[in-house]
């Protein structure tokens, strides 16, 4: 095995397991304080909640997927899955042993990428043809991915015929009634077919036959389909390490008040694998990463716990975009439909934000 050590930076080794929103923060805030290395199967990170765009944009992709080189200037990169973690050390599929005195685990939802970044954007310029060419769509999932994508569809190819089933009684469960039902009279508004509490015989239409059935019964044409439901989380792999004791019965990773794992002085958990009762949204993790750096830059100071900042959930905001101008928004205590919402987010889904947070240009000109 190989053996990766940097003695640049005494008692400051940190390494950052997944290269997500969250993980890709941490290392980019702590690149110049301490020795960092961060661990991920791909060479890059993406924007995720800009990737529906991107189906039906390719080139909106060149901001979202971005290499993790370009904002990692001072940190390693090792690109292979971590499968092991000891008291000191965390161990790769490639056989390097990477030693830490700070560990942040980051690794999200289990999914299949590919490993480079031009890999991804041909995955886009791929699917968008398959969109492009096709005279019906059927998406399975009424979450925010499905609602999300069918609204993206729908706003630039409004010739298409999209049918959109959800086995929930709802769309979007993860947010009030009131917001779900506001997505859904939009879809309707946009001739957007939407069908509840039914699932979907995907299998059904092999061998180049076009015909869905639903579990009620129901059949549906459509040239193409995407499955956009929810991936399992990235954490399963901690039962074969020191952390096993750390998952709870829902295999998130149980953390305190600072995000370190319980237990553990000195290793932290981030983003969507927490068991913190809150919305798993992408600038909740980016919060979370923010708490971390500052309490790892206190420890590697020697400051005392007093100075060490705590994590309390804030209030549950949401916005689902539609499309490129409207959105649907839950604040605390309204709920707000349309374009107003679609100023905030749809137009550039906080692409440049979150590029400028990583030292980026948010144009990419």
């Amino acid at each position: 095995m190989e053996g990766i050590e940097s003695g640049s930076k005494q008692g400051k080794r940190v390494v950052v397991i997944g290269g997500g929103i969250a993980g890709s923060l941490a290392a980019k805030l702590l690149q110049f304080d301490a020795d960092v290395t961060l661990i991920d199967p791909k060479e890059y990170f993406e924007i995720t909640w800009a990737s529906l765009r991107s189906m039906v944009e390719p080139k909106f992709a060149e901001r979202t997927v971005i290499n993790h080189k370009s904002y990692l200037k001072q940190g390693r990169l090792v690109t292979s899955p971590a499968i092991n973690i000891t008291e000191s050390d965390v161990m790769t599929e490639d056989g390097s042993v990477i030693g830490y005195d700070y560990l942040v685990i980051a690794t999200g939802h289990n999914d299949l990428f590919p490993k480079t970044r031009q890999e991804k954007l041909s995955h886009y310029q791929s699917e968008y043809e398959k969109i492009k060419s096709s005279g019906s769509v059927l998406i399975v999932g009424g979450g925010p991915s499905g609602v999300e994508l069918a609204a993206e569809i729908a706003v630039d190819f409004p010739e298409k015929k999209i049918t959109l089933v959800h086995k929930g009684p709802r769309l979007l469960e993860f947010v009030g009634q009131k917001a779900a039902d506001k997505a859904s009279d939009w879809l309707e508004s946009k001739k957007v077919e939407v069908i509840l509490n039914q699932s979907v015989d995907l299998s059904s239409a092999s061998d180049g036959n076009k015909i869905y059935r639903t579990s009620g019964g129901e059949t549906i044409h459509a040239d193409i389909h995407f499955l956009c439901v929810g991936k399992p989380l990235s954490s399963q792999w901690l039962n074969g390490t020191v952390l096993k004791d750390s998952l709870d019965g829902k295999g998130r990773v149980m953390v305190d008040e600072y995000l370190r794992i319980r237990g553990r002085s000195n290793v932290f958990a981030v983003g969507d694998i927490t068991n913190i009762p809150e919305m798993k949204q992408g600038y909740i993790a980016e919060t979370h990463a923010n708490v971390v750096v500052k309490n790892i830059k206190v420890m590697m100071s020697g400051g005392k716990k007093k100075k060490m900042s705590t994590y309390k959930p804030g209030p549950e905001l949401a916005i689902v975009s539609l499309g490129r101008k409207d959105s649907v928004a839950q604040f605390p205590f309204v709920t707000v439909v349309g374009c107003l919402p679609g100023l905030i987010k749809s137009k550039d889904l906080f692409v440049g934000k979150t590029r400028k947070a990583r030292g980026l240009n948010p144009k990419l000109v």
